[in-house]
């Protein structure tokens, strides 16, 4: 075909034309603009992820599922970062809903499970979802490593390292830590010999586990060895010196760190005090070139944690950075030492008071038999301090207790419900424990009764209540509902049940419980576990078990206490057996020589026995020794307020009044005393002139 110069001119035309034309699509384009399509519609998942992860590490855990449940479209990320997110707040049953029922699973959805359950302890749960896994990477084996030494199974855990088919430098730390945690040095030293990869880590576990084991000279010849020092190895050392009594090294080691961080300058610090160096703690704390309030209060913990209360008082007033917490460190330590008059000064020193330093000198005045100024306090706390809070309560109850204050207690339980701590468990048993010592245990009992929720200290507060105010059947009763409870008993529990079976005289129960408590529960008997025992077979006049229950007490490598003396005494006395009598009160005069009672009960016990030069040779040893008899004591409260008064004495303000009515009520009984012999004796009279 021939073409003409406008045949051409037209073709180039259409050429043209042609490459402006779309052309068609292929199969893979036509997808590709589908999808474009489509995300263009529906939302970019990564930031939707990140912001579910971010709400889940923030405990967010309502905004995240209510997230999760809007997207209109989720991928496998999602689905991971909502469980992970589930066990990280504690919530793995809504992990294990959300894993069952993801529509694809890749193996970090496994290994997150996996190491989720583990942490919270659900190892069989753990093994069911490594055993459903197709295909498992060393972190599935790792978790399941980690898992099993996390629970304590360390067999396990060796058992499936041995059984993995490829091993990183992260499972031979685990298993190597694992072992060292143990006390398995031996075997953990094997392994980390074993290693063909040693990262700075694998070093420092060893170093670390010897150090702290007090295998110290094994530990600095492992890390001379290291061929790369971080800061945690070197402070693995400093503790492992300073924990035993090695300060001086670990102060040369210190000063020859490359590099040093908050951990390493503060264990020293700590360390010195502990050697009673305070001032070298002081020094080394003014050139801590990081110096946080926290670290300062930390200091004055451990100087008062060692009885250094004085020194760490002096210091907190050389010294700038200090705040309430500091003071209130300060008070504590007084309190601990007994100063009751330095923490009081130190409290009113203060410039600042918040709760808690007033909580610790209400409960450390109560603690020191200083009751009623910590009742004051608490006054004052009311009227310009802080709100009372659950502590403060639980304090104010207690002193309450020990008081005992009825009235002031009934006070503090309406404030209590007013405020709306009467649901906390210390507060409620704080309340328990003031109302059986106090004497109403109807009260005891209905506060008991209203708790929500019963720990040991609500049950042994209860047992012992009834126990204490003579009630047995009811102390046991409330004791077996404890049982049934499947609450475990302790020490304290088994005091208020023999008790209660002594004051009951029910030997055999007596007997029972106690060997329910050392061979049931394995609960090595205390001096008061053994004085009840001894009180209850004293009481019923087996004297002779008695004795033998101090053979046993000396069997268990325990030296005979007063107080089981004591239980023994009171036996003879009521049973008048002078021998044994003498015998137990000697050996309580030779631990307790200024123990008047005994003198007086020896004295009486000879008296009954007719022995009277025997008595007159106990008082005028008691004369000989100063000792003198403690007057008897008694109070009451009335109108708000206690009265005590003492035997033989005679300064009470109401004395003269209380005398007198006291003689006018001993008259009214006299008279009804006469009456009722008269009326007697004119019924004894119409009986015989009957009978006659």
């Amino acid at each position: 075909m021939f073409f003409t110069p406008h045949h051409t001119h037209a073709l180039k035309l259409i050429q043209t034309l042609s490459r402006r034309l779309p052309k068609p699509l292929s199969t893979a384009t036509t997808k590709f603009c589908i999808q474009s399509h489509a995300s263009a519609t529906l939302p970019d998942l990564k930031p939707l992820n990140s912001k579910i992860t971010s709400y889940m590490r923030n405990g967010l855990v309502d905004q995240a599922q209510k997230l999760f449940d809007e997207m209109p479209r989720r991928n496998t990320v999602t689905w991971n970062a909502m469980i992970r997110g589930y066990f990280l707040n504690g919530d793995t049953e809504n992990a294990i809903y959300l894993f069952e029922r993801m529509p694809e699973r890749d193996v970090f959805s496994y290994n997150t499970t996996i190491a989720g359950l583990m942490q919270f302890g659900d190892v069989d749960g753990a093994e069911g979802v490594f055993k459903g896994m197709i295909f498992r990477d060393v972190v599935t084996w790792n978790s399941m490593v980690a898992g099993y030494i996390r629970n304590g199974m360390i067999d396990e855990a060796v058992w499936v390292f041995d059984g993995m088919p490829l091993k990183d430098v992260v499972s031979w730390n685990l298993v190597v830590g694992g072992l060292v945690n143990c006390g398995e040095f031996d075997l953990a030293e094997g392994y980390f010999k074993r290693m063909t990869t040693r990262d700075v880590a694998s070093w420092t576990i060893m170093v670390s586990g010897l150090a702290r084991a007090g295998r110290v000279f094994e530990a600095r010849e492992l890390f001379e060895a290291m061929p790369m020092r971080d800061i945690q190895a070197w402070n693995a050392m400093l503790v492992g010196y300073i924990e035993h009594g090695c300060i001086e090294i670990a102060e040369v080691l210190f000063h020859k760190m490359p590099k040093r961080n908050f951990d390493s300058w503060i264990v020293l610090v700590n360390g010195l005090v502990k050697s009673k160096r305070v001032n070298d703690a002081m020094k080394l704390f003014i050139e801590m070139p990081q110096k946080r309030q926290t670290t300062w209060n930390s200091i004055l913990v451990e100087l008062t944690r060692n009885g250094l209360i004085r020194e760490s008082h002096a210091f907190l007033e050389k010294f700038p950075c200090t705040d309430v917490v500091s003071w209130t460190n300060i008070l504590v330590g007084y309190f601990k030492i007994g100063e009751v008059g330095c923490a009081i000064k130190l409290f009113g020193l203060m410039s600042i008071r918040d709760a808690t330093a007033y909580n610790v000198t209400i409960f450390g005045l109560g603690e020191n038999d200083h009751g009623e100024e910590g009742v004051k306090l608490f006054i004052r706390m009311k009227e310009s301090g802080p709100s009372p809070d659950e502590a403060t309560f639980t304090s104010i109850l207690t002193i309450c207790s020990d008081l005992p204050a009825l009235h002031l207690g009934r006070q503090t339980h309406a404030q209590v419900v007013k405020a709306g701590f009467n649901n906390f468990l210390a507060v409620s048993n704080a309340m328990v424990t003031m109302y059986t010592r106090c004497g109403n245990m109807d009260s005891a009992l209905l506060e008991f009764s209203s708790m929500l929720t019963h720990d040991i200290i609500s049950w042994n507060s209860i047992i012992c209540g009834f126990a204490h105010h003579g009630n047995a059947e009811k102390a046991l009763e409330m004791f077996e509902q404890m049982r049934s409870k499947d609450v475990i008993p302790n020490h304290i529990t088994f005091i208020g049940v023999l008790s209660a079976c002594s004051h009951a005289g029910m030997v055999d129960q007596g007997r029972y419980f106690f060997d329910i408590m050392r061979y049931e529960y394995f609960l090595q008997p205390t001096s008061e576990h053994y004085t009840c025992l001894v009180d209850l077979l004293g009481r019923f006049g087996l004297i002779d078990e008695a004795i033998n229950i101090l053979d046993q007490i000396r069997a268990d490598g325990i030296e005979v206490p007063g107080s089981v003396w004591g239980a023994l005494l009171g036996a003879c006395r009521i049973h008048r057996n002078i021998e044994i009598g003498k015998i137990a009160g000697e050996r309580i005069l030779d631990v307790e020589p200024d123990n008047s009672g005994v003198y007086l009960i020896l004295a009486e016990m000879y008296l009954r026995c007719g022995r009277r030069k025997d008595a007159e040779r106990i008082w005028t040893r008691m004369k000989e020794t100063g000792v003198k008899k403690q007057p008897g004591c008694s109070w009451v409260e009335l109108n708000n307020s206690g009265h005590v008064f003492l035997s033989g004495d005679s300064s009470h303000p109401e004395f003269e009044r209380i005398n007198s009515l006291l003689e006018l009520m001993h008259m009214e009984i006299e008279t009804k005393i006469s009456k009722s012999k008269l009326t007697s004796s004119q019924q004894l009279q119409t009986s015989l002139v009957c009978y006659v």
